[in-house]
């Protein structure tokens, strides 16, 4: 929640500054994110009274202006607005003045007419994004005061990023209530006093949804002047919070929302039929929210409808058809408590989160409807004028859930805190937060503010003393445990150490979100079904992930498009499946790369990573836990890979993971610069490891032997290998693969493979007859099970 630092101080004042008061925020739980001025630097500006309004003699858009800014002669302006008029007060920066964007004012001449000032839009102070004009000011504004101290602009914005349990202190009501509570200081708030009913007009409130909405309270407004402008104080208090004025009706619900927390909202009264009916949405029925989205509501949805269709979500948003618009002239107001289980993950369900949503879905006092009604009725009729009707209140007192009264013990806040506090201050501390206290034998019985839906038991209690009491206050104590040193077999696969060996490749590691959109996951992995999320944090990322590769694709996409052609990342996490009804979850490590192989220097020409860089990759992975030549790297077919360069890796002949060249369809569907190559890894599989062992070298010479094979395109090197290491057992220790040739000389469908046998015995010195017998065996068990042929 983001607030003006000046509004706060008229609720509670104490005396520390701006920082003390935001460490003071964040030491009690409510974290402060940022503190900033409301404006940005300038001076020179001042209000101005404009006298006179001329057209320029040569410029149709332009205005020749005279203006009284407080001393000597009126100024003689040049302005292109086409809201200046004579009469209005306004913003006047005069010669010497210096704009945001370091814009120095001097006198000039515009087509020909001297100017010698000018007068400024909200957007040329920094005071808005964009504007259509002038910036108009209240007619009793002082002509010549300096601006930055008419509007108060010496104020900070501070903006308080609170945990979900804390919906109380989502309004400076809340806010000033725990900075009086801190401080020992008086919360003065303003009075709000009952407003009188004008007229007996009244709208009848069905509660058919009690559970969801226990209480629900409307008022009837009419001749409401719905293009009077907005109050400039309270303009200035909604910029401050980053809401933008859009006109009385919605500015005042606004202003409740911020300034009490409770949200509320404003029908246009002619297009209610009949009644007001709270209820769930039925089957097929449609609404269209303010906004033009349509969307279809399902019978789980508390709505608020009228006697022949829903008006708006309850809790969310309102809806098209029923909000107050430019000819609008009676309005129903709505105050309502909504229970956090009827609102919580419905505006997601529907895309939607807003400030109401927020709110509800926290907690908002039940106690409070009424007070707001009356606060926004006033703050309305003093606005728009209008006539109010008298407040039409439904409710089941039965449904609202009294706050718990919970037992609070003496030793038990020593024991949790590790510290003494004193009776009477925990006494005082429970009063100053507005709890019902009784002292007991043994300690306290405590009930919590009708607000205060994070406190339900004993540890509620003591955590709200110990923030208040100060948790710099508390001593720090060494705690006192048994260390106990597990085993961990030597063997394990370490994924601390895999991770280290992927970054001294120059991979980067990154964290995507376990949740991804249905589209992708269709895309990547459309033989699973993903695990759909029941209120997911948006459309986008709706189902939680059977891969990783999502994740990682959508990084290197982000990466590209800012100018980072080459990437090479790897994300270590989870994946999740639905097995037998249950949900399981499996460690998986995977990785990608695209863009060249090197980074570009001076040493080598650039060349594109390719499937073998990345299988050199995986194969130093999969050596870490000494069983390299149990894994074997087998043509495989897989959705998202390329048929030609994609391969399944096994251990033991288990399938444990893939890697392979992204389909080039899939490239072009995500918009990727180049090829990308991918892996996956399932971490379960790898758990098993060999120690490493100890073999003396051979005292006699190694012999080498080379030959050149022609198989066909289908057999694999793994296989040739396999065979070769079967047929001559310990005698060829090694087996290089130096040349693969495709081309004259070679039938179509085959290859040439050039091998080097590497032979050496242990015992004694290898003759040439047994090297040829040696290689003999192997030519004919090559020819015999994969139709080798010895290339001429």
């Amino acid at each position: 929640m983001k607030f003006s630092e000046a509004w706060l101080r008229e609720w509670v004042d104490p005396a520390v500054t701006t920082r003390e008061l935001a460490d003071q925020l964040s030491m009690a739980g409510l974290e402060v994110d940022s503190v900033e001025s409301v404006a940005a630097v300038f001076d020179g500006v001042v209000v101005g009274e404009v006298l006179s309004r001329e057209q320029h003699p040569d410029a149709d858009k332009l205005s020749v202006c005279r203006v009284n800014v407080g001393g000597g002669e009126p100024l003689q302006i040049v302005c292109g607005a086409k809201n200046v008029a004579a009469g209005m007060r306004v913003p006047v920066a005069t010669v010497g003045a210096l704009l945001p964007g370091d814009f120095k004012i001097r006198k000039a001449k515009l087509r020909g007419v001297e100017s010698s000032g000018m007068i400024c839009s909200a957007s040329e102070l920094g005071l808005a994004e964009s504007s259509d004009g002038i910036m108009p000011l209240p007619e009793d504004a002082p002509v010549g005061e300096d601006f930055r101290h008419f509007l108060r602009l010496e104020d900070s914005a501070i903006d308080v990023d609170l945990t979900p349990d804390r919906g109380d202190c989502l309004g400076i009501a809340g806010i000033a209530r725990e900075v009086g509570v801190i401080n020992r200081c008086q919360v003065t708030p303003p009075a709000i006093d009952a407003v009188e009913a004008a007229i007996d007009d009244r709208v009848e409130v069905d509660l058919e949804a009690d559970e969801a909405c226990p209480r629900y309270l409307c008022r009837v407004v009419r001749d409401v002047d719905v293009n009077a402008q907005t109050p400039l104080w309270m303009q200035e208090r909604l910029r401050r919070s980053d809401i933008r004025s859009l006109g009385p009706v919605v500015d005042v619900t606004n202003y409740v929302l911020l300034e009490l927390g409770q949200p509320m909202h404003g029908f246009d009264l002619a297009r209610i039929s009949e009644r007001i009916r709270v209820r769930m949405a039925m089957a097929g029925e449609k609404l269209i929210l303010i906004g033009g989205q349509e969307v279809d509501l399902d019978a789980e949805t508390l709505v608020i409808a009228d006697a022949d269709r829903p008006l708006a979500l309850a809790g969310i948003m309102g809806g098209d058809d029923s909000a107050v618009n430019e000819t609008t002239r009676h309005i129903l107001l709505e105050s309502a408590f909504f229970a956090p289980t009827a609102i919580s993950g419905k505006a997601r369900s529907y895309g939607l989160h807003t400030d109401s949503s927020h709110r509800f879905e926290r907690g908002v006092d039940p106690q409070l409807q009424t007070k707001a009604m009356e606060r926004a009725t006033a703050l309305l009729v003093e606005i728009t004028g209008g006539r109010p009707g008298p407040i039409v209140e439904a409710c089941n007192e039965q449904r609202i859930e009294p706050r718990p009264l919970i037992g609070l013990r003496a030793e038990r806040i020593n024991k949790v805190l590790g510290v003494e506090i004193d009776d009477d201050e925990v006494s005082d501390i429970l009063d100053r937060l507005e709890m019902a206290v009784n002292r007991t034998e043994r300690g306290w019985r405590v009930r919590a503010p009708s607000s205060r839906f994070d406190i339900a038991i004993e540890e509620d209690l003591i955590e709200e003393i110990g923030r208040i009491y100060g948790y710099t206050r508390i001593p720090a104590h060494r705690g006192h445990s048994a260390m106990e040193m597990r085993e961990r077999p030597e063997v394990d696969f370490d994924l601390n150490r895999a991770r280290m060996l992927l970054v001294g490749r120059d991979y980067q590691e990154v964290i995507t979100y376990s949740f991804v959109s249905p589209e992708i996951e269709a895309l990547i992995d459309p033989g699973k079904s993903g695990i759909r999320l029941a209120n997911p944090i948006s459309a986008d990322m709706s189902v939680m992930r059977t891969s990783i590769w999502p994740g990682l694709l959508q990084t290197a996409r982000y990466n590209q498009s800012r100018q980072q052609p080459r990437v090479r990342i790897f994300e270590t996490g989870l994946c999740f499946f639905r097995e037998d009804g249950k949900i399981t979850q499996e460690p998986v490590l995977a990785g990608l790369v695209s863009g060249d192989r090197y980074p570009e220097q001076w040493g080598g020409a650039s060349r594109a990573a390719d499937f073998y860089d990345l299988k050199a990759d995986v194969e130093a992975l999969l050596s870490l836990n000494g069983r390299r030549r149990g894994f074997a790297f087998a043509p495989a077919e897989h959705a998202a890979l390329h048929p030609g360069q994609s391969a399944a890796i096994s251990l033991a002949g288990e399938n444990i993971g893939l890697i392979g060249m992204l389909h080039p369809q899939i490239e072009k569907t995500l918009d990727l610069t180049g090829p990308a190559f991918v892996f996956e890894i399932k971490l379960e599989k790898l758990a098993q490891g060999r120690l490493p062992s100890f073999e003396t070298l051979s005292k006699f010479p190694s012999i080498r032997r080379d030959i050149a094979i022609v198989v066909d395109q289908s057999v694999t090197f793994e296989s040739i290998r396999n065979l070769i290491r079967d047929q001559s057992g310990k005698i060829v220790t090694d087996i290089i693969l130096f040349d693969v040739y495709t081309g004259e000389n070679i039938d179509s469908g085959r290859k040439s493979l050039a091998l080097g046998l590497i032979l050496q015995e242990k015992s004694h010195t290898l003759t040439d007859k047994e090297v040829e017998d040696v290689v003999a065996k192997v030519l004919n068990r090559l020819a015999e099970d994969l139709g080798a042929k010895l290339r001429d």
